[in-house]
């Protein structure tokens, strides 16, 4: 049958044939995680040297990758070969091509890779051609609500026609469709670290006989707050199992989560280079913030600001600062986590879509925007910490695009 959702779309519509029953469906499309995202009321912001965010873009070409495989070299199951003829899919990317077929010995892997390498296919084309033959049941674990439907999504093609079910548990609606869901014994778990844990303290999941565990964009997630929830989490498996860790990064902290936390894993690292040498970083003075919307609005109607993504801090001034634009004439839209969502999913579309062209966001939400023809961030607000401008100024310059950063300073 169809691998796809018995209760709710991503756009958030309702499927009215409710007695249609996936293969593999991915019910309980809530959203985040669980109300957790870390508060950015509490800590002072950290000082950044105003020069820190001054910089040319430095676009560097590299030669083409050249894959040693071909999906057809790989021992796929006929339905798994038919599915990636089916998407298209020839020659693997360079995290796809070195990783597959050591997921598909068996052995725990570390893929280090940029976003949007194909990292979800490396792991993913494997571990469910394992599970269409071998049985077993696997866990994703992602930092956001739009990262675990996207996984859940791309699943859905590389395993259609597979037999296999899976639950989506992520934090921001009813509980209910993902307690459904869990009832039907879902081969396939996929969700955030705060749903999961929540699921397994009231007893709605057990992971004691799963064979797989992949967490995905690692070091967003440790980044995020989340370094408790997701050890918790692993705790809870058995330690006979295979384990997959995907990052960007590999700093201490994901060292240590890595190494205690899987068994002799293989390390296939393909990141092309530092986040933000194809963006073109510079600032934007104000004498007072009463100057700062006028500026905005000056920027905001430069042709070259194609599609613009601004962070600010709180979910109260993104609504009104994307109000205020939307007055003003602008496309604009808001993504934070005080929506629910549906109204994330759709705001998100929009932007994608070009409905709207200018997405105000807060940090957390914005972690699951992975939008290639970004021009501009513009940081209306400074962020928490350096790190958190990079992850901001990284949705601009993607697929070899130059991007442009511009924060407002006093």
């Amino acid at each position: 049958m169809p691998y796809q959702s018995k209760t709710r779309s991503f756009g958030g519509r309702r499927n009215t044939n409710t007695n249609q029953r996936s293969s593999f469906h991915g019910g309980g499309h809530g959203g985040g995680n669980r109300g957790r995202s870390p508060s950015r009321k509490g800590p002072k912001k950290d000082y950044i040297d105003p020069a820190r965010f001054v910089k040319a873009a430095k676009p560097v070409e590299r030669e083409a990758y050249v894959p040693q495989h071909t999906f057809a070299d790989f021992d796929l199951s006929p339905q798994m070969a038919k599915n990636i003829a089916d998407k298209g899919f020839v020659t693997p990317s360079a995290i796809q091509d070195q990783s597959i077929q050591h997921i598909m010995a068996g052995r725990d892997i570390i893929g280090i890779a940029d976003t949007g390498t194909g990292k979800t296919a490396a792991f993913g084309i494997p571990m469910l051609n394992a599970m269409m033959t071998n049985k077993g049941k696997a866990l994703v674990i992602a930092p956001t609500r739009e990262l675990a439907q996207q996984i859940d999504a791309e699943f859905r093609a590389i395993a259609k026609g597979s037999g296999l079910h899976g639950a989506v548990l992520i934090g921001g609606t009813s509980m209910g469709p993902q307690l459904r869901d869990l009832r039907s014994n879902p081969q396939i778990v996929i969700g955030t670290p705060g749903r999961i844990k929540d699921h397994i303290e009231r007893r709605s999941l057990s992971l004691h006989d799963f064979s797989y565990v992949v967490l995905d964009e690692v070091d967003r997630m440790l980044d995020m707050g989340f370094i408790n929830d997701v050890r918790s989490i692993l705790n809870e498996l058995p330690k006979e199992r295979q384990s997959m860790f995907f990052s960007a990064t590999m700093d201490r902290a994901v060292s240590s989560l890595i190494e205690t936390f899987s068994h002799e894993p293989i390390t296939v690292s393909v990141k092309t280079g530092e986040t933000g040498e194809n963006i073109h970083q510079d600032v934007v003075r104000v004498n007072h913030d009463s100057e700062k919307l006028g500026k905005l609005h000056d920027l905001l109607l430069d042709d070259k600001m194609t599609k613009t993504i601004i962070f600010d801090d709180t979910q109260r001034s993104v609504e009104r600062l994307a109000n205020e634009l939307v007055a003003r004439g602008f496309q604009a839209d808001a993504i934070h986590g005080g929506k629910t969502q549906g109204q994330r999913q759709r705001s998100l579309k929009r932007f994608k879509d070009s409905e709207v062209t200018i997405l105000v966001a807060t940090d957390v939400a914005a972690r699951g925007i992975d939008v290639v023809d970004v021009s501009h961030v513009v940081n209306y607000s400074t962020p928490q910490s350096y790190s958190d401008y990079v992850h901001r100024i990284g949705r601009a310059g993607r697929a070899g695009r130059v991007g442009y950063a511009l924060t407002f300073l006093p």
